[in-house]
C-alpha cells in the first residue's frame, strides 16, 4: 500500500500541483513570520544592549517633565533630582562618576519649517562635557558640543535630513514658542531610538532644564561604579541618599538591559502573533482546497480503489493509503515552504530597513523552532484535511464501485449535514445577537465565539445554500450566454459539496475583508459625526505628540489677528461620588462660539455661574437633573490632600465623543487646580476658517513645527488616513489567503475538466464550439466565485454590526455604516478572480480532442 500511495502521488502530480502550492504558501507565511520576527527581535536586543554599557546604576524621576496628571503628582509629592543629589551620589565610596541627565521632548524644524521625523520620537537632552570639553555619550563628527544658551548639537541623521551644517541657524521647540539656535556640532550615537528614526537635540544643561523641566532639575542620574564595586552594592549605597518620593526608581545597568530586552521580546511577540493569525487564516483556507482535491481524486479513482478492495485490501489499508499520499504531499510542500519562508523573512527585513534606514539590522536568524514548527504545521494541516476523504474512500463497496463515475452523496448524509450546520449557525447567530445587545465590552466574548460558530455553521450549510442562490442567476446566464450559460449553472450545482468547498475559500477572505471595511467606515462615521456635531470652532490647535501646551501659547493665539474667540480646552480627572470621571474645561464667555453640545435640558449660561454640564449617560446612571448637586474630590497641582467641592448641575447634553462626561468653566477648574494642563486650544475666526487665519495662528506660536493648526476637515482626514492605513495593512495580510483561494478555484476547475472529459467531448460532438466550452468553464468559475463572495460579504457585514454593538459605550454615536459601493466592488473583484482563475482550465477544456475524450473510461 505504501508503494501504491507513492505511485499515486507521482501519477497525479499535475492534479496535486495547486494543492501543493497552497500548502507551500501557508507554510512559507508561517516560516517567514518566525524568521522575520526572530531576526528583528535579535537586532533590536543587540542595539538596546549598547544603551547601558557604561551605566552601573540609573535613577529615574518619572514625574519630571510635566507629563504626569495632577492626580499622579498629588500622590508622588514634590521631591526632585537636583545638583545636590548628583553631588551626594558622586561622593559615595563606590561611585566613579555621576551625571545628571535632562531628557524631554524637543522638535527640530527643517528649512521649510516642518518637523523632522515623527513627534513622538523627537527628544532633547543635555550635553555634559568632561574636563576635555567632550561628552563620551555623544562623540562629535563635526564641531563641538553646546556651551551656552542659543547653541545646540544635532545627531548626524537629523542634520542630514534637515540639510544643516555647523554654523547654521536651526529652529527648535518644545510645547511653547519656537526658538532659533546656532548649530555648533553634529554627533553620532548608538542610541537605539536614533537608529529607529528618532531625532535628538543637545543643549547645555541650564538651557535643557529651562526648556524641558525646571531650572536645577534632572529627569535621571546615571552612575558608573568604581572597579571592584558591583552594580547591586552601588545600588544599595544610593538608595538612602535619594529624596523621599514614590516617583523615583533605582535600577542597575543589568536590570535596565533586562527590562529593554523584555520590552523588545513583548513587542516582537505581539507582531509575530498577529502575523501568525493571518498565516493561520491562509492555512485554514488551504484546508478546503486539500479536502476538495482528495475528494475529487478519490471519485476519479473509484475503479482503482474498488479493485484494491476486491483483491484483499482492507478499509484501514485504503484509508492509510490516502493519508500516506497526503503525508508525502505535505512533507514535500512544507519543505519547499520553509525554504520560501526563509526568503520571505529576509525580504521583509530588507523592506523594513529600506523604509527606515536607521532600523537595527543583523544576520538572518533561522531558529530551530522555525525549521520544526512551520513544516510540522503544514504536514498536520494536509493530513487532517485528507482524513474525511480517506474515510469516504474506505467505504466504497467493491461491487458497487466497479462502475465509473462519481459517487454522489446520499440524501441522508446531506440531511444530517444540513441539520448540524443549522444548529451550529443558529447558535452562533444567537450568541452574536446576545453579545451585540449588551452594548459594552462584556459582549465581545459572546460576539467572538458566536461569529466563529456562525462562520463554521455557514460553511457546513454552503451545499444547501448553493442551489437556490445560484439558481437566481440562472435566467441571467441563459439570456447573456445562451447554452454555455445554462450548462455553467448546471455544472455549478451538480455537486453541491464541491461547489461549497471551492466557494468557502473565498467566503473566508471576503468575510474578514468586509467586516474590517464596515468597521472602518463605522468608526470613521462616528468620528466625523462627533467633530461635526460638537465643534463650532474653525481651528483646533494642539501638539503633534499630544503633549500639554504652555499658557503663553494660548495667550498669543487669542491675540492673533483675525481671531474672534479662543479658549484652552483643559482636561482634569476628578472623583465624582466615588467614581473617577474626565472633566473638560472651557472659557464660559466663548463656549457658544467654540463648541455646541446638544442640550436636552439646561443652558450653557450655567457655566458662567460655576455650574457644570453633564453627559446624558452619566446623568441617567447617577440620577442627575438640572439643579442636582454632586461632590467631587479634586486632584490638584500643587497637591492639596482632601480637597473636595460641591458642584451644581446646570444642564444635560447628549453624549459626544469629543467632549468629556463633565463640562465646566476654566475659571472654576483653576480655583481648585491653578496649574491645570491643557492639550488643545479652540479658535473661532472673524471670517471663518481662512488660510490667512491659519497662518496667523501658526505665527502666533512662533512658527513652532510641533504645533499643528487643524480645521474640522483636517481632523476628519487625519482619522480617515489612520483607518485607511489600518485597513490597507489588513488587506495586505489577507492577500495570501485570497491567493490560496484563487488556487483553489483553479484546482477545482482543472480537475473538474479532467473528470468531465467525456461530457465535454460529447458537447463538442453535438455542436458546441471551442469558444462555447471556454465560456461554459469561465461562467461556472465566475458563478462559484460570486456565490462565495456574496455569502462572505453578507456574513462580514453581520459580524461588523455585532462588533459595533459591543463598542457603543466606548465610542459615542457609533452606528453601522455599510459602504455599498465598496461591497459591490468586492463582488466585482470576486467575479474577476473567478474569470482569471478559469483561464487555464477553460483553455485546456477547449483543446480536448473530441474522439479521445469520448473514448475516456
Amino acid at each position: 500500500m505504501l508503494r501504491t500511495a507513492l505511485r499515486n502521488v507521482l501519477a497525479h502530480k499535475g492534479r496535486l500541483l495547486m494543492t501543493a502550492l497552497a500548502i507551500m504558501l501557508g507554510t512559507a507565511f508561517v516560516a517567514g513570520t518566525m524568521v522575520f520576527s526572530d531576526t528583528l527581535g535579535q537586532a533590536m536586543k543587540n542595539s538596546y544592549s549598547k544603551s547601558f554599557s557604561d551605566v552601573s546604576v540609573q535613577i529615574n524621576d518619572f514625574s519630571a517633565g510635566g507629563r504626569a496628571t495632577a492626580q499622579e503628582k498629588s500622590a508622588r509629592g514634590t521631591a526632585q533630582l537636583t545638583d545636590a543629589t548628583v553631588r551626594q551620589i558622586a561622593a559615595l565610596p563606590g561611585t566613579e562618576q555621576a551625571h545628571g541627565i535632562v531628557s524631554g521632548f524637543t522638535g527640530v524644524a527643517d528649512r521649510k519649517g516642518k518637523l523632522i521625523g515623527e513627534a513622538w520620537t523627537a527628544r532633547g537632552g543635555n550635553f555634559v562635557p568632561d574636563a576635555s570639553g567632550k561628552d563620551s555619550r555623544y562623540p562629535m563628527t563635526d564641531g563641538r558640543g553646546p556651551q551656552k544658551a542659543g547653541e545646540i548639537a544635532l545627531d548626524k541623521e537629523t542634520a542630514s535630513k534637515g540639510g544643516y551644517k555647523v554654523g547654521d541657524t536651526v529652529r527648535t521647540a518644545a510645547t511653547g514658542a519656537a526658538t532659533d539656535s546656532v548649530l555648533t556640532g553634529i554627533f553620532t550615537s548608538d542610541d537605539p531610538q536614533l537608529s529607529s528614526g528618532g531625532t535628538l537635540t543637545l543643549l547645555d544643561t541650564a538651557s535643557a532644564q529651562k526648556l524641558m523641566l525646571t531650572p536645577g532639575q534632572y529627569s535621571s542620574i546615571t552612575v558608573k561604579a568604581k572597579p571592584g564595586t558591583t552594580e547591586t552594592a552601588l545600588q544599595d549605597e544610593i538608595l538612602p541618599k535619594l529624596p523621599t518620593g514614590s516617583q523615583f526608581t533605582v535600577q542597575t545597568g543589568q536590570q535596565l538591559t533586562d527590562e529593554q530586552t523584555k520590552m523588545v521580546a513583548s513587542g516582537t511577540s505581539n507582531m509575530k502573533t498577529m502575523l501568525l493569525v493571518f498565516a493561520g487564516i491562509s492555512l485554514f483556507v488551504g484546508i478546503f482546497i486539500i479536502a476538495n482535491t482528495f475528494t475529487m481524486l478519490i471519485a476519479q479513482r473509484t475503479k482503482e480503489l474498488a479493485l484494491l478492495r476486491a483483491v484483499g485490501a482492507s478499509r484501514r489499508q485504503v484509508t492509510n493509503s490516502v493519508l500516506v499520499e497526503a503525508l508525502l504531499i505535505g512533507l514535500l510542500a512544507s519543505a519547499a515552504g520553509v525554504l520560501a519562508g526563509i526568503g520571505i523573512g529576509a525580504g521583509m527585513q530588507s523592506l523594513v530597513v529600506s523604509l527606515n534606514s536607521g532600523m537595527p539590522s543583523g544576520a538572518l536568524v533561522v531558529s530551530p523552532s522555525a525549521l520544526i514548527v512551520a513544516p510540522l504545521v503544514g504536514v498536520l494541516v494536509t493530513v487532517l484535511s485528507a482524513v474525511v476523504p480517506a474515510l469516504r474512500a474506505s467505504r466504497i463497496a467493491p461491487v458497487a464501485a466497479m462502475s465509473s463515475g462519481d459517487q454522489p452523496s446520499s440524501q441522508k448524509s446531506l440531511l444530517i449535514r444540513n441539520i448540524i450546520g443549522s444548529v451550529i449557525a443558529g447558535g452562533g447567530l444567537a450568541l452574536v445577537a446576545m453579545g451585540a445587545a449588551t452594548g459594552s465590552s462584556d459582549g465581545r466574548l459572546p460576539v467572538g465565539l458566536g461569529a466563529a460558530l456562525a462562520l463554521i455553521g455557514i460553511f457546513v450549510l454552503l451545499p444547501l445554500l448553493s442551489r437556490p442562490v445560484i439558481a437566481l442567476v440562472g435566467p441571467l446566464l441563459a439570456k447573456l450566454a445562451g447554452t454555455p450559460g445554462k450548462l455553467a449553472r448546471q455544472n455549478a450545482v451538480r455537486n453541491p459539496r464541491r461547489t461549497a468547498a471551492t466557494a468557502a475559500a473565498l467566503t473566508i477572505g471576503l468575510t474578514l475583508v468586509s467586516a474590517l471595511t464596515v468597521l472602518g467606515a463605522s468608526v470613521g462615521g462616528a468620528v466625523d459625526k462627533a467633530v461635526t456635531s460638537a465643534m463650532k470652532a474653525d481651528f483646533d490647535v494642539k501638539t503633534a505628540n499630544g503633549m500639554s501646551l504652555t499658557p503663553e501659547v494660548a495667550q498669543q493665539i487669542a491675540k492673533a489677528p483675525g481671531v474672534a474667540a479662543a479658549s484652552p480646552l483643559t482636561e482634569v480627572y476628578w472623583d465624582f461620588d466615588g467614581t473617577g470621571r474626565s472633566v473638560n474645561g472651557i472659557d464660559a464667555g466663548t463656549v457658544d462660539q467654540l463648541v455646541k453640545p446638544k442640550l436636552t435640558s439646561g443652558s450653557t449660561d450655567a457655566l458662567a455661574k460655576g455650574q457644570i454640564l453633564v453627559a446624558a449617560d452619566y446623568a441617567t446612571k447617577s440620577g442627575l437633573t438640572v439643579g442636582s448637586t454632586v461632590k467631587a474630590a479634586v486632584y490638584s497641582n500643587p497637591p492639596r490632600p482632601g480637597a473636595t467641592t460641591t458642584l451644581t448641575v446646570g444642564g444635560v447634553f447628549e453624549d459626544n465623543a469629543m467632549l468629556a462626561p463633565v463640562l465646566m468653566s476654566n475659571t472654576e477648574i483653576t480655583k481648585h487646580d491653578p496649574d491645570v494642563d491643557f492639550r488643545e486650544v479652540l479658535v473661532k475666526g472673524a471670517d471663518g476658517p481662512t488660510a490667512t487665519l491659519q497662518q496667523s495662528i501658526k505665527d502666533a506660536t512662533g512658527s513652532n513645527p510641533v504645533i499643528e493648526v487643524k480645521t474640522k476637515q483636517d481632523i476628519r482626514d487625519e482619522f480617515s488616513k489612520m483607518i485607511t492605513f489600518a485597513l490597507n495593512m489588513m488587506y495586505g495580510l489577507l492577500a495570501m489567503s485570497v491567493l490560496v483561494a484563487i488556487l483553489g478555484v483553479v484546482n477545482t476547475l482543472a480537475m473538474s475538466v479532467f473528470e468531465r472529459k467525456r461530457e465535454i467531448g460529447m458537447l463538442r460532438a453535438i455542436g458546441l464550439d471551442r469558444s462555447g466550452v471556454k465560456r461554459m468553464v469561465r461562467l461556472e468559475s465566475v458563478v462559484i466565485s460570486l456565490f462565495g463572495a456574496t455569502v462572505g460579504v453578507l456574513l462580514g457585514c453581520f459580524v461588523a454590526w455585532a462588533v459595533n454593538g459591543t463598542l457603543k459605550n466606548s465610542l459615542t454615536g457609533l452606528t453601522t455604516v455599510v459602504p455599498y459601493g465598496t461591497m459591490l466592488l468586492f463582488l466585482a473583484l470576486a467575479g474577476l478572480v473567478g474569470l482569471v482563475a478559469a483561464l487555464w482550465p477553460a483553455r485546456r477544456a477547449s483543446k480536448l480532442d473530441i474522439l479521445s475524450s469520448i473514448k475516456t473510461d
